[in-house]
């Protein structure tokens, strides 16, 4: 039996799919962590040059370096305390220097991660649509988390994201070509009407343009057709959310609530089983 075949069988494909995912999403606790820090540099950056100011001294920091450490004492993390999931677990939750506790969300993410790829490679298998919906749930959960920590949705992942989607669908991975660009144009264009009407209306912003980006994004991946349900299911879900945070915990109205994780876990949805859910509600309308 040939590497080929063997990847080829479903439940053996998604335990490695899963595998890699668990790394994947260590590494997208280093984008969530690191990227809204490295914008925020660059931004100071520009505003210095624009005032004429010499840009400051600073260590260097990407997604690459320096190697990751504990924010409370500068511990570096050994490889050993790197495993996903594993560590955590091993080290209790705490710095193993000073003791003091690492977030719950990092194995989070990396169970998240790891799960949601497991079940893309058992769902679309060795193909170019398993690896495709990876990449597209990697970003969905990177954004989110971004999104609820900052309220930031950065071009560097939505944009890509946008012309990685149509670049996928050119050989109608997951819709033909022309539904995915009618999707992009159609997701930006919605989200951007809906703002200028509620800031004529209120005067008001109720959203950022990353959310129109990222809706741009899930478009180009799957399709215009698509886009109804990821509003509907986006919409719902943040409503509810946004009710059960004003009743139970106390959260003012006036505090802005982030879409974008909404729209991302819609997105997702959509990806892995839009088409029934489409379909069924089409059918019960018509």
């Amino acid at each position: 039996m040939t590497v080929l075949e063997v990847l080829s069988q479903p439940p053996l494909f998604a335990a490695l799919a899963g595998l890699l995912g668990l790394a994947v999403g260590s590494f997208l606790n280093v984008v969530i962590h690191r990227l809204p820090k490295m914008m925020e540099r660059e931004w100071r950056e520009q505003c210095a040059e624009l005032r004429g100011e010499p840009r400051a001294a600073a260590p260097t920091l990407n997604l690459a370096v320096p190697r990751s450490q504990c924010p409370a004492c500068g511990h570096r993390i050994t490889a050993r305390e790197n495993i996903p999931i594993v560590s955590w677990l091993w080290l209790r939750g705490k710095c193993s220097a000073c003791g003091a506790k690492i977030s719950a969300r990092y194995p989070v993410i990396e169970l998240l991660t790891g799960m949601t790829f497991a079940y893309a490679g058992w769902r679309f298998g060795f193909s170019l649509a398993g690896f495709a919906a990876m990449a597209f749930v990697a970003a969905m959960i990177a954004l989110s988390a971004i999104d609820i920590d900052t309220q930031l949705l950065p071009d560097s992942i939505t944009l890509p994201a946008l012309w990685v989607g149509l670049l996928v669908n050119l050989p109608g991975t997951f819709v033909d070509l022309r539904t995915a660009v009618i999707g992009a144009m159609a997701g930006y264009l919605v989200l951007w009407s809906v703002y200028w009407v509620f800031k004529l209306v209120t005067r008001k912003e109720g959203m950022g343009f990353g959310d129109f980006k990222l809706l741009a994004a899930i478009g180009a991946w799957l399709g215009w057709k698509m886009l109804p349900f990821v509003v509907l299911a986006s919409s719902f879900v943040g409503a509810v959310v946004g009710v059960a945070l004003i009743a139970l915990a106390k959260r003012g109205r006036e505090v802005p609530i982030p879409f974008g994780p909404y729209l991302a876990a819609a997105g997702v949805i959509a990806l892995f089983w839009g088409p029934p859910i489409v379909d069924y509600y089409t059918r019960q309308l018509f």
